[in-house]
């Protein structure tokens, strides 16, 4: 049996934009960016060393390194919130994850101190968003290797989506 790598690389389908983000769409996300660092941590807290060395795919990332990439995209994610929030429509600096991913302090490093800074950056961002206004939810900024223009409520959908991702691709290894 040919196992398909495009369901090993996307387990809950690609992100799709909705047409219209309503303020039902946004809270639901904000929940999702709430409640993430604690599944994750039930997702991963008996794991042993042996354990946090699965890969979800072939050629994939460790259940470690999904972990540090967590933590590091959602630095970046938050970074990009803010900048959205006090310049005019930024152009961000885009960073190269699978060469993140190589690091020493995604591969070597445990994995309890990506944990807590989840847990930190997860709560601190959680507030921000809860304090938007309408207004700010539009504000944008750009990805300059698509050159597309984000909104922060596409964003929120995007990295709600990523929790969601990279939750599966951990429940997945799990299993191998």
């Amino acid at each position: 049996m040919e196992t398909n790598i495009e369901q090993l690389k996307y387990p809950i389908g690609k992100f799709i934009q909705p047409s219209l983000i309503t303020a039902v769409e946004i809270n639901n996300w904000i929940d999702i960016i709430r409640e993430f660092p604690s599944r994750l941590r039930k997702e991963v807290e008996s794991l042993n060393a042996e354990d946090l060395q699965k890969k979800y795919r072939p050629n994939g990332w460790t259940i470690a390194q999904v972990v540090h990439h967590l933590a590091d995209s959602h630095i970046n994610s938050f970074i990009r919130f803010k900048l959205a929030l006090t310049e005019e429509k930024p152009t961000i600096k885009p960073y190269f994850e699978n060469l993140w991913a190589e690091l020493p302090d995604s591969k070597d490093f445990p994995i309890a101190g990506s944990l807590k800074l989840l847990e930190g950056l997860h709560a601190r961002w959680v507030y921000l968003l809860r304090n938007l206004s309408i207004e700010e939810w539009d504000k944008e900024f750009v990805h300059p290797e698509s050159g597309k223009t984000i909104s922060l409520k596409t964003n929120l959908g995007i990295y709600a989506w990523h929790c969601e991702h990279h939750l599966a691709h951990i429940v997945n290894a799990k299993k191998l």
